[in-house]
């Protein structure tokens, strides 16, 4: 594999993550939750993510394991490995506590609350956070473990593919981002120290590709392509069922949220059409 392909698939992987630093900055530096933007964002951000998963990365998943497996097993393979991603997202976020898990919804608005100005669960919740806070930017770092891997597998095998990819997850970071910091500000009591965290642990993404790549290369063949592909769709397709709509549609904008998955999926069957 070329060093060009690996260090722009790299270098993709870094972009998505350093995202998570954006969604930060917005967290330090305004005042306001654009609700609707951040709706549309989500939306769009998971319609991309949808369609390529099923139009495009499990048919190349499963072209790559028919010539050894044959079209059944390469079928079943693709089947497996797909729910196998779902399945390894899956545990990721159920073994993270709530209280600590990124993916809870936060605004910018409440970091100009005080402790005791927060509804009472949240205020226990924030108060453990006090003592807890490194430990929730390792949380988000490893939510975002496979969604680098996820990144750099398609931009390997297809820098377009993986361009789209790499921005529908930068989207996905922003407001994640934002989730990360406003609970790290009460667990330090420092806007900077929230945004430092939350940057940081945004280059799990670039780790993420970099330990899969050693790990997989040496064994590197069309078969560990197509079981990596193939669970990297059923990634995606948990985190914009699970993570991204229900966060649009908590943002009360429902139907930007819809419009924006929409406009996502036809951007995406468009540029894969130019690409034929």
């Amino acid at each position: 594999m070329e060093t060009q392909t690996v260090l722009f698939a790299f270098g993709l992987t870094l972009f998505a993550g350093l995202a998570t630093g954006l969604g930060s900055a917005l967290a330090f530096f305004t005042r306001q939750t654009n609700t609707r933007f951040l709706s549309v964002a989500l939306g769009f951000s998971a319609g991309v993510m949808l369609y390529v998963s099923f139009v495009e990365i499990m048919v190349k998943a499963r072209q790559a394991m028919t010539p050894e497996w044959g079209v059944a097993g390469g079928a079943w393979l693709t089947a497996g490995a797909f729910f196998g991603g779902i399945l390894l997202i899956g545990l990721i976020d159920k073994l993270v506590p709530n209280y600590e898990n990124p993916h809870e919804l936060h605004s910018v608005e409440e970091m100009e609350l005080t402790l005791e100005q927060l509804p009472k669960n949240e205020a226990h919740d924030f108060a453990k956070l006090r003592r807890t806070g490194v430990f929730t930017a390792l949380a988000i770092g490893i939510h975002n473990f496979p969604e680098g891997l996820a990144t750099f597998a398609s931009a390997l095998t297809d820098p377009a593919l993986g361009i789209a990819i790499a921005v529908a997850i930068a989207i996905h970071n922003i407001p994640e981002g934002i989730a990360v910091s406003v609970p790290l500000y009460f667990a330090t009591g420092s806007r900077a120290k929230a945004f430092k965290y939350s940057f940081l642990s945004g280059l799990a993404e670039p780790v993420g590709a970099l330990v899969g790549y050693l790990l997989l290369m040496p064994f590197f063949s069309p078969t560990v392509f197509g079981v990596l592909f193939a669970g990297v769709a059923g990634i995606m397709v948990f985190i914009s069922l699970d993570e991204l709509l229900p966060a649009a549609r908590e943002y009360g904008e429902p139907h930007m949220a819809i419009y924006g998955l929409v406009a996502g999926m036809a951007v995406m069957a468009v540029s894969l059409l130019l690409f034929l």
